[in-house]
């Protein structure tokens, strides 16, 4: 998602309506049967029919937790796209946990882990024991050491009681903060509550840090290596940067934050190499790669196209029945608010996001109620496009130049909404062949919808990141993605015979 301080036009457009939009880009496949090292879509796990390992001893206590069914868990669970299930993955994930929770700093605490339908790479856990991990978290690990470091971390966090922690300091700066105002002048009073926010961003780093050294010494008493954290985590340092870069914008660490509640991730890294060394040295410890690739050989990557899915510059939401056609050049990424997009750097850029207004209400009327400012009233006319009743505006703000079209559909209106610092004809023109390109999608299209998948395959003896990369139906940057998911160096060789993750359709 775009910050708020990152593109001006974001600002000064006052949109005020939450998209039910998601989006990304990838794919997957897997080995010929002869071994050819060929990919073959066709053979492509499915994750709810994979066969799942037997469980190892003492992993019952992953799996009974009675506030699973809670509303906390559920609020949760909707908000990342539904429970994803994965039979191989989940078993595997226990298993993992039930060594973990034994060495824990509190081996009577019961969890359970659950993958989310997300491709967002993101961990969480709650004082229950409820342990969240998604599918994008999966597809950035590499290992059993990794992922393991991952829910030592979150075992941290509720071990160490750091929710009620956090909980309390909050309350105590808040009424530090009413004190001051009851009683102290307005300039004094905002010192304090600047006060207590660094005070609590400070509290929540050490906190972090904290889980992070728990969680490095959680695994390798559990057997697994120490290392696996910081290289997760250089992992996940990589894959924010890349992000940032694709939106022409820079990672978190570029931009030093005193109010940021999470350390930088070279500081993390180095703190996680530092607790692995003081453990014992490179190579002490089980990676466990082998049993990790084959328990997400075949789950989902990226989004789920039911959901909203990218495909090159196309955007697919197969429950919403739409399909829309960005200008080619545009880098699209999801938001919980928006499709965005951005072009040459960052002066051009794309939004598409939807509200609900009146039926009764005219969509010449709505692009002109005040929502969009700098809006050319005479601009402003009536359209169909591809059967659907729309409105086409023009705008000028701030030092940009846009193109605006509503459209409807069902009970949504969908805002367009193009930006670009200069607009010259042809610029224009793109703008508006892609306004006209939103359309109804039919039942058929949209079941015909395949999710991208992580497949594994072998690589030959003459194989390198770029032709391995070649095999990907990643629309973009499929070197830099084969790096990333496999947690490869630009320049790291290939291991001939070793597998490797590759997306495919």
């Amino acid at each position: 998602m775009l910050g708020s301080g990152e593109h001006n036009w974001l600002r000064s457009l006052r949109l005020s309506g939450v998209a039910t939009l998601a989006l990304m880009a990838a794919a997957c496949s897997t080995l010929y049967p002869d071994g050819s090292g060929k990919l073959d879509p066709t053979e492509v796990p499915k994750p709810e029919a994979a066969a799942p390992p037997a469980i190892p001893q003492g992993a019952p206590r992953t799996t009974g937790i009675e506030t699973a069914a809670s509303a906390e868990h559920q609020r949760l669970i909707l908000a990342f796209g539904g429970a994803y299930r994965a039979a191989a993955a989940e078993a595997h994930l226990n298993g993992i946990l039930a060594r973990l929770a034994a060495v824990s700093d509190d081996p009577s605490q019961v969890y359970r882990v659950t993958i989310l339908n997300s491709p967002v790479v993101n961990a969480f856990a709650l004082p229950s024991g409820n342990l969240y991990v998604t599918r994008g978290m999966l597809a950035l690990a590499n290992d059993s050491s990794e992922i393991a470091a991952v829910m030592a971390h979150e075992i941290a966090h509720v071990s160490a009681r750091h929710a009620f922690q956090r909980e309390e300091q909050a309350r105590i700066a808040e009424l530090r903060t009413k004190v001051a105002s009851a009683v102290q002048s307005p300039v004094r009073s905002e010192e304090i509550k600047m006060t207590g926010r660094l005070n609590l961003a400070s509290f929540s780093r050490q906190q972090e840090l904290e889980a992070d050294r728990i969680g490095v010494g959680v695994i390798a008493r559990a057997g697994f290596d120490p290392y696996g954290a910081s290289r997760f985590l250089r992992s996940l340092g990589r894959s924010m940067a890349m992000s940032a870069a694709v939106l022409g914008g820079r990672s978190g660490d570029e931009r030093p934050d005193i109010l940021a509640s999470h350390p930088s991730t070279p500081e993390r890294v180095n703190r996680a190499v530092m607790a692995a060394r003081q453990i014992a040295g490179p190579g002490v410890g089980d990676a466990g790669r082998e049993a990790y690739l084959n328990a997400i050989n075949g789950i989902d990557f990226g989004d789920d196209p039911g959901e909203g899915a990218v495909r090159g510059t196309r955007f697919i939401h197969g429950k919403l029945g739409f399909a829309f056609s960005a200008p080619e050049g545009f880098a699209l990424e999801n938001s919980p608010q928006a499709m965005l997009g951005i072009a040459e750097g960052g002066s051009k850029a794309l939004r598409l996001d939807s509200v609900q207004i009146p039926s009764s209400t005219e969509l010449s009327e709505y692009l002109g109620s005040g929502w969009v400012e700098g809006l050319e009233k005479e601009s402003v006319r009536p359209a169909t496009i591809n059967g659907l009743p729309a409105a086409i505006g023009a705008a000028s703000n701030s030092g940009w130049k846009f193109r605006v079209g509503v459209v409807r559909l069902n009970a949504d209106v969908y805002r367009i909404i193009f930006a670009a610092r200069a607009l010259d004809a042809e610029s224009d023109r793109t703008f508006m062949e892609s306004i006209n390109s939103f359309r109804r999608m039919s039942p058929d299209d949209a079941r015909r919808l395949r999710p991208l998948r992580l497949a594994l395959a072998a690589a030959g003896a003459n194989d390198n990141q770029e032709s391995m990369a070649r095999r990907m139906a990643v629309p973009a940057r499929a070197r830099d993605v084969f790096a990333l998911i496999n947690g490869l160096q630009k320049n790291d060789r290939l291991q001939a015979g070793a597998r490797y993750k590759l997306v495919v359709e």
